[in-house]
C-alpha cells in the first residue's frame, strides 16, 4: 500500500515537473530553443504540446530556414491530435504558402484526409464529403504519380459511398412517407413516391456504379407503382403502363433479385389496369 502511495506520489511529481518546464519553454523568447523543444514533444508523442509551441513559433519563424517543417509539423501534430478541421486548415496554408515546397505534396495529400477525418454519418449534411472529395481530386490532378495516389483514390471512393448512402436514405424517407403530405406540395405532382422516383434517378445518373443501385431500382420501380394507384384518372393508365415497363426494366436487369417476385405482381396488376381501360 506504501509502495503504490509513493509511485502515486512520484508520478504526480513528475508531470508537476514536466508541466512547469513546458510552461518554462512556452514563455521563452529563446526561438530555436522554443522549436527544438517542439520538435522534441512531437517525437515523443505530445502532440497537444507541440502544437502549443508550434502555433507560437510560426510567425517569428516565418523566412527562416526552418519555416516550412514548422508550419507542416503544426499541421501533423493537429492531426495526431484529432484536431482534423484545424489541421485541415493549416495544410491547407501550408499549400499555400509554399506550393513547391519540400512538404507539398504530402500537405496536400493531408487535406483530404484531415478532411476526410471530419466528414460526417452519411444521415448528416455532407459538405465537409464534398470539401474532402475536392481536395483529394485535386491531389490527383496536381500529383499524378503521388505517393498516396492508391490511398487518396480509395478515400474517393468511400467518400462517394458516404454521399450515395446520403441519397438513398433521403429516397427511402421519401418512399416511407408515402401519401403523407406534410412536407410536399399538395397535389397529384406533389407527393413523395415522385420526389423518391426522381432523387433515385438523380442518383444513378451521378453514381452509374455505385453498389446501391439494386437498392435505387427498386424504390423506383415500387414508388412508380403507387404513385400510378394513387393517380387522378386522367394520368392512371399512362403511370400503369410506366410501372409496367419500369417492372420489366428491374427483372431484366436484376433477375436474381429478392424483389423479383413483388415486380412480377406489379407486372400482372398493371396488365389489369391496361385491360381494363381498353374494355
Amino acid at each position: 500500500m506504501i509502495k503504490k502511495a509513493s509511485t502515486v506520489l512520484l508520478s504526480l511529481m513528475l508531470l508537476s515537473s514536466c508541466a512547469k518546464e513546458f510552461n518554462s519553454v512556452y514563455k521563452s523568447s529563446d526561438y530555436k530553443y522554443k522549436y527544438e523543444y517542439a520538435k522534441e514533444c512531437f517525437a515523443l508523442g505530445k502532440y497537444q504540446r507541440a502544437a502549443s509551441l508550434l502555433q507560437d513559433l510560426i510567425i517569428p519563424q516565418k523566412g527562416s530556414q526552418d519555416a516550412q517543417e514548422c508550419l507542416y509539423m503544426l499541421g501533423m501534430a493537429e492531426y495526431k491530435n484529432m484536431d482534423y478541421e484545424t489541421a485541415a486548415e493549416t495544410f491547407k496554408k501550408y499549400v499555400k504558402s509554399y506550393p513547391r515546397g519540400e512538404y507539398a505534396e504530402i500537405a496536400q495529400f493531408y487535406v483530404g484526409q484531415s478532411l476526410f477525418m471530419s466528414t460526417p454519418e452519411p444521415r448528416l449534411d455532407q459538405t465537409e464529403t464534398v470539401a474532402a472529395i475536392n481536395a483529394f481530386q485535386e491531389y490527383l490532378d496536381l500529383y499524378p504519380d503521388a505517393k498516396f495516389k492508391e490511398q487518396a483514390q480509395g478515400k474517393l471512393f468511400e467518400l462517394q459511398d458516404k454521399l450515395v448512402l446520403k441519397e438513398l436514405y433521403s429516397a427511402e424517407l421519401y418512399y416511407n412517407l408515402g401519401t403523407y403530405f406534410g412536407n410536399s406540395v399538395p397535389g397529384d405532382d406533389g407527393n413523395n413516391y415522385l420526389a423518391c422516383i426522381v432523387t433515385s434517378q438523380n442518383a444513378l445518373k451521378d453514381y452509374p456504379y455505385t453498389k446501391k443501385r439494386e437498392e435505387f431500382a427498386t424504390l423506383i420501380m415500387k414508388s412508380k407503382f403507387h404513385l400510378a394507384e394513387q393517380s387522378v384518372d386522367a394520368k392512371k393508365l399512362e403511370r400503369f403502363q410506366d410501372a409496367e415497363d419500369e417492372c420489366y426494366g428491374f427483372i431484366n436487369e436484376f433477375p436474381d433479385s429478392k424483389e423479383k417476385k413483388i415486380a412480377e405482381e406489379y407486372i400482372a396488376k398493371c396488365k389489369k389496369v391496361t385491360a381494363n381501360a381498353k374494355d
